[in-house]
């Protein structure tokens, strides 16, 4: 086969022997055409491996509306509060329960953007994750404008773009507590997402304004680990007062 060379040979002679040779310049173009497709291929490898997708102004604005709730100052487990503002109620605790907030702030989060998640009074504080992780999917909750979410990675992109999405976690035990929680827009990559889940904002045993979902559902192992959290989104129309 017939090569151009470039360490030394005259390339306009090197071009003429090719040009002569149908069969080396059709080998020349398909060797140059693989390693095209090498770079191509590497290049997309790198890409996947980049982000959910960028925060857009609304996911940012996303950000600052969960920073506003100050969840580490509200909802704070061992007290009974109020499922709207997370201000202890001053009723006392007569039973050894946890007493955890999740599906209180989640319920919150949502009103407080116009949307409806099911809450008190339509149902009680107690096992009200368990509750949401049924009502979510459901026709009423369809209704109220909730769609599922196929996982982390899709579930990070779409809070990156600026609506509302929330993972939620059924207990297996129909009388212990599931678990909720916001997804906070983020930067992080997909391994990332892969190996601890998206960022979440939450209230629970800790409250967090910032951690990855497998440290906020630390309390249900293997909740994470055998892909029983379901996501669910719903497009925000912020209100005038949340910047």
């Amino acid at each position: 086969m017939t090569q151009i060379s470039a360490d030394g040979d005259d390339p306009v002679c090197a071009l003429r022997s090719v040009l002569k040779s149908p069969r080396a310049l059709s080998k020349t173009i398909c060797a140059h055409l693989r390693n095209l497709r090498m770079i191509l291929a590497a290049l997309l490898f790198f890409s996947s491996a980049a982000i959910a997708g960028p925060v857009s102004p609304e996911g940012e604005r996303l950000v600052r509306f969960l920073d506003s709730m100050h969840v580490e100052e509200h909802w704070i487990a061992g007290a009974i509060v109020e499922w709207r503002t997370g201000e202890p109620t001053g009723k006392p605790v007569k039973d050894d329960g946890k007493h955890t907030h999740c599906s209180q702030f989640a319920a919150s989060a949502c009103d407080q953007l116009g949307i409806y998640l099911l809450r008190p009074p339509e149902h009680g504080a107690a096992l009200l994750a368990n509750a949401q992780f049924d009502w979510l999917p459901s026709d009423d909750g369809k209704a109220k404008g909730w769609s599922p979410v196929k996982d982390g990675i899709a579930a990070q992109d779409i809070a990156n773009r600026g609506s509302l999405v929330v993972a939620v976690y059924k207990n297996h035990d129909p009388k212990k507590s599931g678990h909720i929680a916001i997804i906070r827009p983020s930067t992080k990559d997909e391994a990332g997402i892969k190996s601890e889940g998206p960022q979440v904002t939450q209230a629970g045993g800790t409250n967090r304004n910032s951690a990855p979902l497998k440290v906020g559902f630390a309390n249900h192992p293997k909740a994470f680990e055998n892909n029983e959290i379901a996501y669910f989104s719903h497009a925000i129309t912020f209100p005038t007062d949340v910047k």
